[in-house]
């Protein structure tokens, strides 16, 4: 399968696991768990993720411990060229619409940030044994990660993670260091 054919399989995926919230939650959870005790969340002080959108794994519990733990939190902006910008975030920054529909900060260039102890990495399918990931299509994190690269960490419900690669992968595809999954 081409990456696209892939994507849209994931989304119903992801869409139908999302009409099942007490399963998502409960595997949501188990995740939160390994990464709250995992030592690389536990010695990170910069971390960068988005601010998850519908389908995805929501990030609003990961990002609301992290603030509790004292931990400096950064989320992404979408920028001109398919770049991101990461910026600083709060409990009181307010987030705004982007045109992809995705909630960001305000872009500030004195206080954007391009090192982080720890960055989570989004994504619709992951083959852990490879440490490949399948985006949303944008290439905004293989960017961003080419040129600024970190230690880097996803977070993988049962339905995205694949045994072997089913897509082409590309030369800049970028690879994930760590992946946190829970049994099928």
């Amino acid at each position: 399968m081409d990456k696209k054919q892939v994507r849209q399989q994931q989304i119903q995926q992801l869409t139908a696991l999302a009409q099942i919230p007490v399963l998502k939650q409960a595997q949501s959870e188990q995740l939160y768990q390994q990464l709250v005790a995992s030592p690389l969340w536990q010695q990170a002080q910069r971390v960068a993720l988005t601010y998850s959108q519908g389908i995805e794994l929501d990030t609003r519990p990961v990002i609301q411990q992290a603030l509790a733990a004292g931990k400096q939190v950064y989320l992404p902006r979408v920028m001109p060229q398919r770049q991101m910008a990461f910026m600083p975030y709060e409990a009181t920054t307010r987030l705004v619409k982007s045109k992809f529909g995705l909630q960001e900060p305000a872009f500030n260039e004195a206080t954007a940030a391009t090192e982080f102890d720890l960055m989570l990495v989004p994504g619709l399918a992951f083959v852990p044994s490879h440490h490949l990931r399948l985006g949303f299509g944008g290439g905004y994190y293989d960017r961003f990660l080419a040129k600024y690269p970190q230690r880097t960490l996803s977070l993988v419900l049962p339905v995205q993670q694949f045994e072997t690669v089913t897509w082409p992968v590309e030369p800049f595809d970028q690879k994930v260091q760590i992946f946190l999954t829970i049994g099928k």
